[in-house]
């Protein structure tokens, strides 16, 4: 048997992803079957299971990944312009279609919440750790809590990926999102 190298194995995983990404956009959660999951990725299914364990985790690893690159863009630039980005370029974010089953997944299955949340975590931190930092330099209003505004500021974020998965026109969103920063910011 034919050694593998890691970074054969990591371009293996990376297709995986790529195309499981597409056919999570495709057909959502539920209709992204083993059988199209092999289709969109060019993979069998041995070779999936092999570096994701199942459908959930390789859904959970994309998910990961994309809250990882949002926090990334937090971090320097807010939780709004992670929306901004959304809004402009669909095509690196259209798995999130998947958004609408995802709530039901959420809400029905305390096992997938409890890991989709720790998944989440990072970008959760992230907004956090910036809005605490506009706190103290002074740009984040002061009547309510930090806390207060990060909910906000994830609820506007909850919206905005529903509307966006559920196809809603997207005209007007950025003066919506200028409504949003001008909310959260000190007067």
């Amino acid at each position: 048997m034919p050694v593998i190298s890691d970074d054969e194995l990591n371009r293996r995983r990376e297709e995986i992803l790529e195309g499981a990404r597409g056919c999570f956009a495709e057909h959502g959660y539920e209709g992204a079957t083993v059988r199209r999951l092999e289709q969109a990725t060019g993979k069998s299914r041995g070779a999936i299971f092999h570096h994701f364990g199942d459908k959930e985790s390789l859904f959970l690893e994309i998910a990961r990944q994309d809250a990882a690159r949002q926090a990334q863009v937090v971090a320097r630039d807010g939780l709004v312009e992670v929306m901004r980005d959304l809004l402009r370029h669909p095509e690196r974010h259209d798995w999130l279609g998947t958004r609408l089953e995802i709530a039901s997944m959420l809400r029905t299955d305390p096992d997938f919440r409890g890991k989709w949340e720790d998944q989440q975590a990072v970008l959760d931190q992230a907004v956090r750790e910036r809005l605490v930092a506009n706190a103290r330099d002074g740009r984040l209003r002061d009547d309510v809590p930090v806390e207060r505004v990060q909910m906000f500021l994830e609820t506007v974020m909850d919206g905005f990926v529903s509307r966006l998965a559920s196809g809603h026109p997207t005209e007007g969103l950025d003066e919506v999102l200028d409504m949003v920063e001008d909310a959260v910011r000190k007067k």
